[in-house]
């Protein structure tokens, strides 16, 4: 299945403040990601009704399966495709701002072949 790349945004940032704070509020997403209030509420409505996310009584947000599947995964790439450029010589605001426009468009095969690359130059570096 495939979701916007704003909705992948979404989805990763609340993983994100999850690990961070043990809770998420649409506040909390609009002060991470400098967006409007009611953009953010329109976004959750459109995620919770796509059956992505929870939003409990108390207003907390959490991932669903599929919400919490994704997000994963664009965090994944995100950590993964950040550290690589770093590792590369890039500076660390420009890999983190190119691996966040990346995560969205490569090939889960290109993915996985950086992935095993990086992998295997780590494993050679500990021998």
């Amino acid at each position: 299945m495939r979701i916007q790349e704003s909705a992948e945004n979404y989805l990763e940032t609340i993983l994100i403040l999850q690990k961070k704070y043990g809770y998420v509020r649409a506040v909390d997403i609009a002060n991470e990601l400098n967006f409007s209030k009611p953009s953010v509420s329109i976004a959750m409505k459109n995620l919770r009704e796509a059956g992505y996310i929870l939003i409990e009584p108390n207003s907390n947000i959490s991932l669903l399966e599929k919400g919490q599947a994704i997000a994963e995964k664009i965090y994944e790439r995100h950590t993964l495709l950040s550290d690589w450029l770093i590792a590369l010589g890039v500076s660390p605001k420009t890999a983190t701002e190119d691996a966040c426009r990346i995560e969205h468009v490569i090939s889960n095969e290109s993915f996985e072949a950086i992935k095993s690359h990086v992998t295997q130059a780590k494993r050679d570096d500990l021998h």
